[in-house]
């Protein structure tokens, strides 16, 4: 203590008591060197305490910092941005939030109820379960209850069945869902339960439990994603929120959060969600969608193809109504089937394996999603008698179905590609149904002759004759563009057709629209058909020219011609009603056009060009067509190989397809599998994860820990090198050293050397420096190298790749041999004060021939 200085200090511990010339005495707090007596994260924790006055003390064993009513809010907010996945799978907030929100504040009150005693445990079992089996019910199925407020045995009732239900309701359907069939149940469900799991570790005392909240919410996020849709809502700031909510929960509870450190904390916060977020943008993204591993019990595609039966609707209810529809646009087509699957026999729905475009119907709820532009419509539906069918009517796009008898509902599927729906239990007479939806709008003319053909895959039409091919390319094989091929394809047909259903008093017109009926369609004796004939010839000619087509059955209201007829709409009162009779079951082709989806093309001569002997019936011949060479679509999608000659009805005049080219693609395939499938890419890739290993735990032998541990790592790899040889080392490092230079063949000298030194370093209690490590390593890296080159090649590489003795657990030198004294006869071999030190000379290294062993 300087005797000048006036200021005395007296210090005892971290607290020093500080005099100053007026006799007034103060502390500080300063920093002194204590005993450590923890890790070294609790004294660099302790630095910063001491630095940082008034800090609180750490996480162990503290009281949050929070009000449980704050950290419970929290809690909820996090279930309710965890749910918000089902936002679009409901349609609409106001929907999801009707069961979200109360659930989620009943699950948080009853887990709050958990802090007083004498409402834990069974009280709040009774509250759950009174919230699960009524509360909600009463909630969500409020048209079960007495004057909306007062639960009957049909609410309890009806909620315990849809409460497993629900779930179920939202695998089968395609969002949105709607509300309808307690649907809601499943979001309420999975709040409710979420909120009391996560609130009742958010209230705790003591902050460690937090880290349990985090599953309840995590748990939550999976089961809504899993049940929600590809996109989700909004998913990337749900994300953010949710990660940023948990950092700043999470450390508020175990006292890390320093709010004076504000700037930076904002900072590294942002730096990081642009990282997450820019990084997750540019890989791509799949979500598990457990709706799209559903597979409703409903297959379309084995149905009798619709197409089959549309004469006999014409056959049997010509001026019968079968449809009546109330305020549905004047001239609206209304539609039954879509297929777009040939087979060579009939027009259906393909297999979902093939395309899912006509094949893809699912439950749908009480919303439909409809991207659609066009004309909106609420009309009503009403079948009558004679239309019995799996094919529900339906006009445009649908984008909501709600039948007058709500177990109707659990019939219908929609197809949201094709804009047509089936009715799992055949239509009835009295069947209703209001569909709000929009009618697409039709280009013109001009539009349609300027537009391109849209890339799709569809299935390949089979057994095709070459009829088509011919008359498609004399027809339109010259054309610019898709558009303008179609119309001219549905303009050769009309004009060069005649009209016939084939009816008694009807010219002779045979039934069908397989390969042979379209055949001797386009290239017999007479071209008479009806639109199941017309329809399934241009389908195939637009199809030979690579354009995707497919076959439309449904209803026209048509004029007397067969044409479009606003007039079939007549005006009754305020609403307008269309009656459709089995007349107006009508085939038509649509063609997909870039810019303008599904384009519907109407090939059917009118209805009242009927033939007669008297007239040329013959159709037109495609030589006499073309006026110059066929020039092929942009980018056509043209079959590669079309069935030739006139095929039959089976198809089995059609000509076998060549198999060079699947032969090829076979060998292809077969010598993939067997260059990049065979097991020495396995055997390979461990050989290279044994050597990585290896070398990266002699890497981390050298340079980590004391030079002392270091040097009895380095002996250690020697024997480790030897032992990975087949052989068996005991005894001191001396005896280990002559034995391994006996088995070998070496010569000991080195060896020797190399265990006094790693003896030396381990009893002396001598410090080496950095430089005599290294030396004592590279030496060990030498000598490990000429003990491998003394091996035969297939024993050499065995040691290589084994990993025994790598990962031998050493005492605090680094290594488990005997000290002297314990040693017994092999104190000799232990150093002593004058024993070499580790810059000793090394002999030279040299090779001697093993003795040759004496005869047993």
């Amino acid at each position: 203590m300087n005797p000048t200085n006036p200021i005395n200090t007296m210090s005892t511990g971290d607290v020093t008591s500080v005099t100053d010339p007026t006799g007034t005495a103060a502390s500080t707090v300063t920093p002194t060197a204590t005993t450590a007596t923890g890790t070294w994260m609790d004294s660099t924790r302790s630095a910063i305490w001491i630095t940082r006055p008034g800090q609180p003390a750490p996480i162990t064993g503290t009281r949050h910092c929070a009000a449980p009513y704050t950290s419970l809010l929290i809690a909820a907010l996090l279930t309710l941005v965890a749910s918000s996945n089902l936002i679009d799978v409901y349609g609409s907030v106001l929907s999801w939030a009707t069961a979200a929100i109360p659930a989620t504040i009943i699950g948080s009150l009853v887990a709050l109820a958990g802090l007083f005693p004498v409402l834990r445990l069974w009280w709040q079992m009774l509250f759950m379960a009174f919230a699960q089996l009524v509360v909600g019910p009463a909630l969500i199925l409020n048209d079960t209850t007495i004057a909306h407020i007062i639960p009957t045995v049909r609410t309890i009732r009806q909620g315990w069945m849809s409460m497993l239900g629900s779930f179920k309701y939202l695998l089968a359907l395609d969002p949105p869902v709607g509300t309808a069939d307690g649907s809601l149940l499943a979001v309420w469900t999975i709040c409710l339960w979420s909120a009391l799991l996560t609130g009742i570790f958010a209230v705790t005392k003591d902050g460690r439990y937090i880290i349990i909240a985090v599953i309840p919410i995590l748990a939550n996020t999976a089961v809504c994603a899993l049940l929600g849709s590809p996109t989700g809502f909004h998913r990337i700031a749900a994300g953010t929120v949710t990660a940023i909510t948990l950092v700043a929960w999470i450390s508020s509870r175990w006292n890390l959060l320093e709010l004076s450190r504000w700037l930076s904390s904002i900072v590294i916060v942002l730096i990081s969600a642009s990282l997450a977020v820019g990084g997750c943008a540019v890989v791509g993204q799949h979500r598990t969608i457990l709706r799209d591993h559903y597979e409703p019990p409903l297959s379309p595609y084995q149905y009798t193809s619709p197409l089959s039966g549309m004469r006999s609707y014409v056959k049997n209810h010509k001026d019968d109504v079968l449809l009546t529809v109330t305020d549905l646009p004047a001239g609206s087509t209304v539609r039954l089937a879509v297929m777009d699957r040939f087979d060579g026999n009939v027009w259906n729905l393909s297999d979902s394996a093939m395309a899912s475009d006509s094949s893809n119907y699912r439950r749908v709820g009480t919303s439909i999603r409809n991207t659609a532009e066009g004309k909106r419509f609420t009309a009503k539906f009403t079948v009558d008698k004679g239309l019995t069918d799996y094919w529900l009517p339906i006009a445009g796009a649908a984008s909501s179905v709600q039948f007058a008898n709500t177990s109707d509902a659990d019939s219908f599927y929609y197809n949201t590609d094709t804009m047509s729906s089936i009715y799992s239990a055949r239509t009835y007479a009295g069947l209703s149904y209001t569909e709000t939806g929009i009618i697409p709008r039709m280009p013109t003319d001009e539009e349609i002759a300027k537009a391109a053909i849209s890339l799709i895959s569809q299935p390949k039409a089979e057994d095709v004759p070459d009829s088509v091919d011919k008359l498609a390319n004399a027809t339109a094989g010259g054309q610019a563009s898709g558009g303008e091929a179609a119309q001219s394809i549905a303009k050769q047909l009309k004009e060069s057709g005649w009209f016939s259903h084939g009816l008694d008093g009807d010219y002779p017109s045979s039934a069908g629209h397989g390969n042979y009926r379209i055949d001797r369609l386009l290239a017999g004796s007479a071209m008479v058909g009806d639109s199941e004939q017309y329809a399934s010839a241009m389908a195939l000619m637009a199809r030979s020219l690579g354009m995707p087509s497919r076959v439309v059955l449904g209803f026209l209201p048509k004029n007397d011609e067969g044409d479009i007829s606003e007039s079939r709409t007549e005006k009754h009162g305020s609403s307008t009603v269309t009656q459709f009779t089995g007349n107006d079951v009508t085939a038509w082709v649509e063609i997909k056009l870039d810019g303008y989806d599904w384009v519907p093309f109407y090939p059917t001569p009118k209805e009242t060009k009927i033939p007669d002997d008297n007239q040329n019936l013959t159709p037109p011949n495609p030589q006499t067509l073309v006026r110059q060479p066929a020039v092929p679509l942009t980018n056509p999608l043209r079959d590669d190989n079309q069935a030739t000659g006139a095929s039959s009805i089976g198809g089995s005049m059609a000509d076998e397809a060549p198999d060079n080219t699947s032969w090829a693609r076979f060998r292809t395939i077969a010598r993939a599998v067997a260059l990049y499938g065979s097991p020495i890419w396995v055997l390979l890739a461990v050989c290279a994860l044994l050597l990585t290993i290896k070398a990266i735990a002699l890497l981390w032998a050298r340079k980590h820990g004391s030079p002392s541990q270091r040097v009895a790592a380095g002996w250690q790899t020697v024997t480790a090198t030897a032992m990975q040889s087949g052989l068996s080392v005991h005894g001191t490092r001396n005896e280990q050293a002559q034995a391994i230079a006996k088995e070998m063949g070496l010569a000991p000298d080195v060896l020797i050397t190399l265990g006094k030194e790693a003896d030396y370093v381990s009893f002396s209690g001598n410090t080496i420096d950095q430089h005599q490590v290294d030396r004592y390593w590279n030496d060990v890296i030498e000598e490990r190298a000429t003990m491998l080159k003394s091996l035969p090649a297939l024993r050499r590489w065995r040691a290589k790749l084994s990993l025994r003795g790598m990962f031998h657990k050493t005492c605090c030198t680094g290594m488990t041999w005997k000290r002297p004294e314990e040693a017994g006869n092999h104190q000799s071999d232990a150093p002593h004060e004058h024993s070499p030190s580790v810059s000793v000379r090394r002999p030279a290294r040299r090779r001697i021939p093993p003795n040759p062993r004496p005869a047993q």
